[in-house]
C-alpha cells in the first residue's frame, strides 16, 4: 500500500451498550459509502441487517459475533468492525479493539452512558484506542444529548465536547448545526442522502455561539497560538481548529461528540467525515511486538510494507470449507501461496487464500500489506497467533481474556449426537477464548463454562441448529473460588516404607493471603497471577532438585480447594525449612508432601468461599420501581442507586450470580413485560457463612457418594 494511501486508511470499530443502534449505524454507513444499495433493518421484514448474518442474530435482533467490512469514503478506505453490545460476548469487543486504530462509541440519546458503555470504554483505555462519540436515537421520546455529554464527562471521565447541536429533538429532529462552520445541515431525500447546508435557524443562533465558545475553549487548551487568538478575540482559522482537534483526539485527550439518528438517516455522513478527519491512520499509531529470541524484549513494529511481515490472527470462525482467520497485518506484506512462521507452533504455515471480508461475503486478494484487516482461508491456527518471517521470532502482545463465571453440564441425547457435539464444542472453544470445555473428573460429566447465561444459551442453540445434535443441558453452576484470610504455618512429614525403596519428604513453611483485600485479588476471577511460591530454604535442607516437586504439588492443590472443591486464589506459600533422606527422597515424595501440607495449612487459614457478584442494571417503568428493588434485595442484592428518566427508572445493583438464574422471566412477569436488564461480572466477594456451610456440606456429600460409587 502506497504511503499516501496508508495515510488515508482507517481501521475502526463501532462499539456500544446493547440496543444503542450500532448495527443500524453500520448499515447506514454501508449504504452511504455505496457498499449496499438497499437498507435493511435489524429486526422486522427483509433479510435483516447486512452485518448480522447469522440466523440467530436475525431472529433475536442482537449481534453475537463481530463482523468486518470495508468501505471507501471521500477517497479514504475504511475497515469497519461492528461488535456485539451484550456483555456475554465481551471477548468479541476485546479482540476487535486490540487490532483497531480508532473507534466510534455509540450512545443512546435517551439512556446515555449504560453499564456496557463503561465496559467498552475500559477496553478502549486498555488498548489506548482514540475514539469519537456518536449520540444516536435523537428521534426517540426523551432524548437529551446534553445530558448524555454530561454523563460522558462524569461516568467515563471523558473530556467530551459537542461538535454539533441538534435541530429539534424527538419527532421534530431534523438535522444538526455544525459548530465549527456555523451551518445548519439537513438530510433530505427518502434515505437522507441529499445533504443540504443552510443558515442556522434564528432561534438557535444564541445557543450556537455559547456552545461554539465552549468547544473552542476546550480545544485551545492544546494549542497556545489558538489560545492567544481567543484572548485577542480574533477569528480562529478553521484549519487550525481541525488540526488541533485531530492531535488531541489521537492523544485521547478529547472526545468530540457527534449527533443524529441512524434509523432516521440523519448525521451519519458527517460522522464518516469526522472518522476520516480525526481518527488516526496506521501510520499514527505505535505498535509493539516481542522478540522471543531476546527473552521477550519489546520491539517497535512499523506499518511499512518493505519490512519483514508481522500479522496477528485476532478472530477465528470455522466454515464448511475450512477455518476463516481474521488477521490484522501490522508490518510487511503477506502473499497468497507463501509460507509464514507461527512462533507459537514453531513451524511454517502456507497461506492458500487471502480474502477481504464484507460481512459474510468475500473478495479474493493476491496480497495484503501493512494496515490491512483481511481473512486467511484454511490456515490452522489459534486466536492471538502471530505470523512473521522464519528469521524473526516475533509475537504481538496478546489480548486480555476474562475468566468464565458460569458453567453447566452438557451431554448428547443419543450416542449418534456425541460426535456432532464434540465437533461443535471443539470449534467454539477454538473460536472463543472465553468459552471453555472440560470433563469433571469426579462426575465424568462434560461441562461448558462461559461469561453468562445468554453466552452458554447461544452456544447450546448453535450446537442444535448448526450441527443438528440434540443435547441435554444441566442446571447452571456458579464458579466459586476459595481463598485464605490469615497466615498459617505447616510442618509436614511424608513417610512411606513398604519393601524396597521408601518415600520420605519433610517440609516446613507458611501459607498466607497474597493480597490483604480478597475482593481485589479476585477482580478477574482467574487463577493466573493469584498464586506465589518462594523457596527460602538455606543450606540444602531441601535439595534444589526437589523444589519443583514442592511447587507442582502446591499448584495441583489450587485446582480443587479442600472446602468445596473450587479453585483456590490469592495464596502465597513460603518454604522455609525441611529435611530429606539420601535414598528415599524424590521429587514425587516432595510433591505428595506439598499437597498434604497445603491442605493442612489452608484449613487453618480461616478460608472463605468467594462468589461472583454481577453488576446489574434494570430499566423499568417508574410504577414498578418498588417491585423491582424489592425483588433484587430478596436475591441478596445491594442497591447501588437509581436514575430517574421521564417515566422510567434505571436501577443499579450488585447481585450474586447464583441468585440471577431465570431473572429475565421473573422480571418480565412482574413488570408486564415492560422492563429490561443487563448484567456484567463485577467482582468476587465472600459468601455469607450460612451459604458457605451449605456449599461445604454439599461437597462432602458428593465426595462420599463418589467414594461409594
Amino acid at each position: 500500500m502506497k504511503l499516501e494511501k496508508l495515510q488515508k486508511l482507517r481501521n475502526i470499530g463501532i462499539s456500544a451498550h446493547i440496543d444503542s443502534g450500532k448495527t443500524t449505524l453500520t448499515e447506514r454507513i454501508l449504504y452511504y459509502a455505496g457498499r449496499i444499495h438497499k437498507i435493511e433493518e435489524v429486526r422486522g421484514g427483509g433479510d435483516g441487517a447486512t452485518m448480522d448474518h447469522m440466523e440467530l442474530e436475525k431472529e433475536r435482533g442482537i449481534t453475537i459475533t463481530s463482523a468486518a467490512t470495508s468501505v471507501e469514503w471521500n477517497d479514504h478506505p475504511i475497515n469497519i468492525i461492528d461488535t456485539p453490545g451484550h456483555v456475554d460476548f465481551t471477548v468479541e469487543v476485546e479482540r476487535s479493539l486490540r487490532v483497531l486504530d480508532g473507534a466510534v462509541l455509540v450512545l443512546c440519546g435517551v439512556a446515555g452512558v449504560q453499564s456496557q458503555s463503561i465496559t467498552v470504554d475500559r477496553q478502549m483505555k486498555r488498548y489506548k484506542v482514540p475514539c469519537l462519540a456518536f449520540i444516536n436515537k435523537l428521534d426517540r421520546a426523551g432524548s437529551n444529548p446534553h445530558r448524555v455529554i454530561q454523563l460522558l464527562r462524569e461516568k467515563l471521565s471523558h473530556n467530551a465536547v459537542a461538535m454539533q447541536l441538534p435541530i429539534g429533538l424527538e419527532a421534530d429532529h431534523d438535522g444538526v448545526v455544525d459548530l465549527i462552520t456555523r451551518k445548519a445541515v439537513r438530510f433530505r431525500g427518502p434515505k437522507g442522502d441529499e445533504i443540504v447546508y443552510e443558515d442556522i435557524p434564528a432561534e438557535m443562533v444564541d445557543d450556537v455561539e455559547i456552545y461554539r465558545a465552549d468547544l473552542l475553549d476546550k480545544i485551545s487548551m492544546f494549542n497556545d497560538e489558538m489560545m492567544e487568538l481567543m484572548l485577542e478575540e480574533k477569528e480562529i482559522p478553521e484549519d487550525m481548529i481541525h488540526d488541533t482537534l485531530t492531535k488531541a483526539v489521537r492523544a485521547r485527550e478529547i472526545t468530540p461528540v457527534f449527533m443524529g439518528s441512524a434509523f432516521k438517516n440523519k448525521g451519519v455522513q458527517l460522522l464518516l467525515d469526522a472518522v476520516c478527519r480525526y481518527l488516526p491512520s496506521p501510520l499514527e499509531r505505535e505498535y509493539v511486538g516481542m522478540d522471543n529470541d531476546k527473552g521477550g524484549e519489546k520491539i517497535e513494529i512499523k506499518p511499512d510494507k518493505s519490512l519483514f511481515p508481522c500479522a496477528m490472527a485476532f478472530k477465528i470462525t470455522e466454515e464448511t470449507f475450512g477455518q476463516l482467520t481474521y488477521t490484522r497485518i501490522y508490518q510487511g506484506t503477506i502473499k497468497k501461496g507463501d509460507s509464514y512462521y507461527n512462533p507459537r507452533l514453531g513451524k511454517r504455515q502456507r497461506i492458500g487464500r487471502i480474502v477481504r471480508m464484507h460481512s459474510n461475503d468475500r473478495e479474493d486478494l493476491t496480497e495484503a500489506t501493512a494496515g490491512d484487516i483481511i481473512a486467511l482461508v484454511g490456515v490452522d491456527c489459534a486466536s492471538g497467533d502471530t505470523f512473521c518471517d522464519e528469521g524473526h521470532n516475533v509475537t504481538m502482545e496478546s489480548m486480555f481474556v476474562p475468566e468464565p463465571v458460569i458453567e453447566l453440564a452438557i451431554k448428547p441425547a443419543k450416542q449418534d449426537d456425541l460426535v456432532k457435539m464434540s465437533k461443535a464444542l471443539n470449534r467454539f472453544m477454538k473460536e472463543d477464548p472465553t468459552f471453555r470445555v472440560f470433563v469433571d473428573k469426579e462426575s465424568n460429566e462434560t461441562r461448558i463454562a462461559g461469561m453468562g447465561e445468554l453466552h452458554l444459551e447461544i452456544y447450546v442453540e448453535r450446537i442444535q441448529r448448526e450441527y443438528k445434535a440434540n443435547v441435554i443441558v444441566g442446571q447452571p453452576k456458579v464458579n466459586y473460588r476459595e481463598a485464605p484470610t490469615m497466615p498459617a504455618n505447616f510442618d509436614y512429614k511424608h513417610k512411606k516404607q513398604s519393601g524396597g525403596s521408601g518415600q520420605f519428604a519433610h517440609i516446613v513453611g507458611n501459607l498466607a493471603p497474597l493480597h490483604d483485600n480478597v475482593e481485589d485479588a479476585a477482580a478477574d476471577g482467574g487463577e493466573e497471577g493469584s498464586f506465589e511460591f518462594e523457596n527460602k530454604t538455606v543450606g540444602g535442607s531441601v535439595p534444589k532438585e526437589f523444589i519443583p516437586g514442592v511447587e507442582k504439588g502446591l499448584k495441583e492443590s489450587l485446582v480443587k480447594g479442600p472446602l468445596a472443591g473450587c479453585a483456590v486464589i490469592n495464596t502465597r506459600v513460603e518454604l522455609t525449612d525441611g529435611t530429606h533422606h539420601p535414598v528415599d527422597s524424590s521429587e514425587m515424595a516432595f510433591k505428595i508432601a506439598a499437597r498434604s501440607a497445603f491442605k493442612q495449612a489452608f484449613l487453618e487459614s480461616k478460608p472463605v468461599i468467594l462468589e461472583p457478584i454481577m453488576k446489574v442494571e434494570v430499566e423499568t417503568p417508574t410504577e414498578f420501581q418498588g417491585t423491582v428493588q424489592g425483588d433484587l434485595s430478596s436475591r441478596r442484592g445491594i442497591l447501588m442507586g437509581s436514575d430517574m428518566r421521564d417515566d422510567y427508572t434505571v436501577i443499579m445493583a450488585e447481585v450474586p450470580l447464583s441468585e440471577m438464574f431465570g431473572y429475565s422471566t421473573d422480571l418480565r412477569s412482574s413488570t408486564q413485560g415492560k422492563a429490561g436488564f443487563s448484567m456484567e461480572f463485577g467482582s468476587y466477594k465472600p459468601v455469607p457463612s450460612s451459604i458457605q456451610q451449605q456449599l461445604m456440606k454439599k461437597y462432602q456429600e458428593d465426595q462420599a457418594k463418589g467414594n461409594k460409587g
